[in-house]
């Protein structure tokens, strides 16, 4: 809408009018006539009231006066244009209303008139007093809020029709009167003029809806309760003011142009839909003051770009001052602020880029798992960010997969490893092409302008090892027939120096030779045969007998990888569920260039184990082994493989307890309470004595039968099964007992005796009690002469019983400590 735009006085212009002037607004029909009540005198710039155009022609666009001394705003405010002053009592002008686009045109009437009061007093004389059919009309009242008076301020005058014919009393009610804010408004009884006692804040009341009555002296109700709507004009009395005092947005650099950055809004608490509550955000200032890369929609506060050159590298963050202003932005609304952080957040838009475009490097044949080179690189992305974080990639040369690069998280360097043993007699020197990228893909710019990732060479020197000799193949088949005479001479196996590439000053040694069938000449390593082969007697596998021979070199440096890796642990306990698995791991005894890296694996398991254990490299020595959380509480042996870098392999059944538990010390000791278990010194005790019970057993039988056949012999010499000597010393004869123990003589009286004697004193000698062990000598070849006999139905055995005799002493020192050790390495275990 095209309009003339008045100065519209400020706050306090407004408040010094109100001292002198009450602005009434009669509503009338729409379009029709608007009557303002007003003093005889108006200052320029000062507001005499307000028109509803909406309801009059709500499309029009072209606002105009018929006045020039009046001008009417988009909202309707009416405003002096200069000094006015009334003459007469009435002035009239009319305002236009056009609408261009339908060609449309309406008027509105606007009638001037003096502020004046009405007081009338009627006197009836009838007795009796007749209510009026027609009802008394209420008249539209407003007043201004924050006016400044002079107190109590006029708003307007009540009649009621009655009061031509009656003395008529008016009275109020409502809120404002009787309900809070208590004696805001108050009428006078004979006249009807309703009086205002103190400014109002519409912001707090917006309209009073009061009801009037009209009454004779005598209380009748002269018409009925009249309602009294007092609306409360709005001032532009408050600031808008914004939701956030500091606003935090993002933006990605190189965003395209128009980006949304984020959006601000601000509230004012003045009359909705008015120039008040209209309002215009702007963008006072931005820091750092570069050319304006940011903009913001006047009326929805949307912050977007308006350039694609945002670059976190150059500046990171940006400060905006927003304002908000109100009456639509017009210099004389009132303003408020806020600051806008915009942070730049960072794209992947810089490639990283090596330092220099070749490096050098060196290792030692043979070496491995050793960093040889750090490759320091630039990048401008945000520091430890994916946009910043390097990764690199060995593009050629690693054929034979001897190397590795990785990225040190601290400083983005390239880490270049030799994980695998070179060799100089192959290669003196690699050449290795390294490219590097960022974790976070390039944005899209940055990748149409790069065709390729940055590049660099690294040539790695190796330097030689005098190394030990070199056997390959490492195992060598050769044919010997069997029975072959002692002697034999066929060619063994050949070793080499790997720096001369040849066989000469060279030694072979014999390592493992588990018959003994073969040697070794020195100088030449032939094999010559010691023995005659037997083929059937070693009962070989597959018809294989295995040797190890050692070469040596001058130095006395060698070639063997002849030890498995074995793993360490035998028994472990893992705590379920605090445990979620267990670390094994294996040792070699070899070199290192024969030893780790090495590769676990469950040995020929079944799909159950298969199912409950998982094995994981931890590193090149260990491995993680983990089960399934379902499974049961209970010992497990699971068989693992460990295999080293050249395939020398070995299983070993670990015994795995899985345990409900909080530390494996439980398990344990829960494991010592379930019982005792012997040990092999207990179990062997055990049966020595079930032996010895068994010969008492035997010997008893021998001796009753040869009571029947021969002499009898004393009783106290039965049940038992050691000998007495009669001698000071034992003598040097010797027979054989009825359990096939040799036994001694009891003297020279020429009777042998197969059987056992009892212990004790006789003939005034000392008595020598003694265990001897037994063989597999029959009696019969114990006869001797003179004082030799046997028994033939007694067994023995060929032993030497000189170096097979204990004393009684001995054996109980031999049995007694380890029955106890047995016993208490039962309770440990």
């Amino acid at each position: 809408m095209a309009t003339a735009e008045p100065r519209v006085p400020g706050r306090r212009a407004l408040r010094a009018l109100l001292l002198t002037v009450a602005v009434f607004s009669f509503a009338c029909d729409a379009c029709k006539k608007v009557i303002f009540n007003v003093p005889p005198k108006l200052e320029a710039d000062k507001i005499v009231g307000r028109v509803n155009l909406k309801e009059c022609l709500r499309s029009a666009d072209l606002i105009q006066s018929g006045d020039p001394d009046f001008r009417v705003l988009d909202d309707g405010s009416v405003y002096t244009a200069s000094p006015v002053v009334l003459s007469d009592e009435k002035r009239s002008f009319t305002i236009w209303l056009s609408d261009t686009k339908t060609q449309t045109q309406k008027e509105i009437k606007v009638l001037l008139e003096h502020q004046k009061k009405v007081l009338r007093k009627r006197h009836t004389k009838e007795a009796v007093l007749r209510r009026s059919k027609r009802r008394w009309a209420p008249i539209p009242c407003s007043m201004l809020e924050n006016s400044l008076g002079p107190f109590p301020l006029f708003l307007q005058q009540v009649q009621s029709d009655a009061a031509q014919n009656y003395t008529i009393f008016y009275s109020i009610s409502g809120r404002g009167v009787d309900q809070e804010p208590l004696n805001l408004f108050f009428i006078e009884r004979d006249t009807g003029n309703l009086y205002c006692t103190r400014p109002v804040d519409r912001e707090e009341y917006d309209v009073f809806d009061l009801i009037a009555y009209a009454s004779t002296a005598d209380g009748y109700s002269a018409d009925l309760p009249l309602p009294l709507p007092i609306r409360v004009e709005d001032e532009n009395d408050n600031h808008p003011i914004f939701t956030e005092a500091i606003y935090n947005f993002e933006v990605p650099e190189s965003s395209k142009l128009g980006t949304t950055v984020g959006v601000v809004c601000a509230t004012d608490r003045d009359e909705p839909d008015t120039m008040h509550t209209r309002l215009k955000y702007s963008i006072l200032e931005q820091t750092p003051r570069s050319p304006g890369l940011f903009s913001v929609h006047p009326s929805t506060g949307v912050i977007t770009t308006v350039t694609h050159y945002l670059d976190r590298e150059t500046v990171d963050k940006y400060s905006l001052i927003m304002k908000v202003q109100d009456m639509d932005g017009q210099n004389f609304g009132l303003v408020g602020t806020s600051t806008c952080i915009i942070t730049v957040k960072d794209s992947n838009d810089n490639a990283p880029t090596f330092k220099q475009n070749t490096y050098e490097a060196s290792v030692e044949e043979n070496a491995y798992n050793v960093e040889i080179l750090r490759i320091p690189i630039e990048d401008k992305d945000l520091i430890n960010t994916a946009n910043w974080r390097a990764n690199f990639t060995i593009l050629k040369g690693n054929e034979n997969e001897h190397f590795k690069i990785s990225t040190d998280k601290e400083t983005n360097e390239g880490v270049l490893y030799v994980v695998k043993p070179l060799n100089y007699e192959e290669n003196h020197q690699v050449i290795l092409e390294i490219g590097v990228g960022n974790e976070a893909p390039f944005t899209r710019d940055v990748a149409l302008r790069m065709t390729t990732m940055n590049r660099a060479l690294v040539t790695v020197h190796v330097r030689d090892q005098d190394e030990g000799p070199e056997c390959s193949p490492a195992a060598q088949y050769i044919r010997i027939t069997e029975n072959a005479a002692v002697g034999s001479k066929i060619n063994g196996y050949k070793a080499y120096d790997p720096e001369t590439k040849s066989s000469n000053h060279l030694r072979y040694k014999k390592l493992n030779d588990p018959k003994g069938w073969i040697t070794i000449d020195e100088i030449s390593g032939s094999i010559i045969t010691s023995k005659i082969l037997d083929r059937e007697a070693m009962a070989p596998r597959n018809e294989l007998y295995n040797i190890t021979v050692l070469a040596i070199d001058q130095d006395g440096k060698s070639y063997m990888n002849d030890n498995p890796p074995e793993v360490l642990q035998s028994y472990v306990t893992v705590c379920k569920p605090k445990m979620k698995y267990t670390d094994i791991s294996a040792v070699d005894p070899d070199e290192p260039i024969h030893g780790a890296p090495f590769y676990f694996s469950l040995a020929n398991t079944s799909p159950e184990t298969n199912k409950i254990w998982t094995l994981t490299k931890v590193n090149d020595t260990a491995a993680r082994l983990s089960y399934w959380k379902n499974a049961e509480s209970q010992e497990y042996s699971v068989p693992i493989t460990v295999k080293d870098r050249e395939g020398q392999s070995t299983t070993k059944i670990l015994t795995v307890n899985l345990c409900d538990c909080t530390h494996p010390s439980q398990c344990r000791a829960a494991r010592r309470s379930a019982g005792v278990i012997l040990g092999k010194w207990a179990i062997l005790a055990i049966l020595l004595g079930i032996a010895l019970l068994f010969s008492v057993l035997l010997t008893l039988v021998c001796g009753v039968v040869g009571a029947k056949k021969r002499k009898g012999f004393p009783e106290d010499l039965a049940q038992q099964n050691l000998i007495i000597s009669n001698t000071e010393a034992p003598g040097d004869d010797k027979v054989c007992s009825a359990n096939g123990f040799m036994t001694q003589t009891v003297n020279n009286s020429g009777q042998g005796f197969c059987g056992t004697m009892g212990s004790g004193v006789k003939n005034g000698g000392q008595e020598t009690i003694e265990m001897v062990k037994g063989g597999h000598q029959t009696l019969e070849s114990c006869r001797g002469t003179g004082h030799h006999h046997t028994l033939d139905s007694c067994r023995g055995g060929p032993t030497e019983v000189d170096n097979c005799r204990y004393t009684y002493s001995e054996w109980h020192s031999f049995t007694q400590p380890r029955l106890g050790e047995d016993s208490i390495r039962g309770h440990t275990g």
